[in-house]
């Protein structure tokens, strides 16, 4: 109810809608750890990501 009150005020003064990243920190904030939570386990896969395409990728120097 409280989103339909706003974006009308927004239409009514022709002032443009908050940007995206403005939006998405809103929503951060609002919900706190299931977004700090989402976060970590994005960058861990990305690291373990990064560490297998190393190790697969990894040069054999015959000696």
């Amino acid at each position: 109810m409280n989103n339909k009150i706003i974006s009308d005020d927004v239409a009514r003064k022709g002032t443009p809608s908050p940007s995206f990243v403005k939006l998405a920190m809103k929503n951060m904030v609002r919900k706190g750890s299931q977004s700090l939570s989402h976060f970590g386990l994005t960058a861990l896969g990305f690291l373990g990501f990064i560490l297998l395409v190393a190790v697969l990728g990894k040069p054999h120097i015959p000696q």
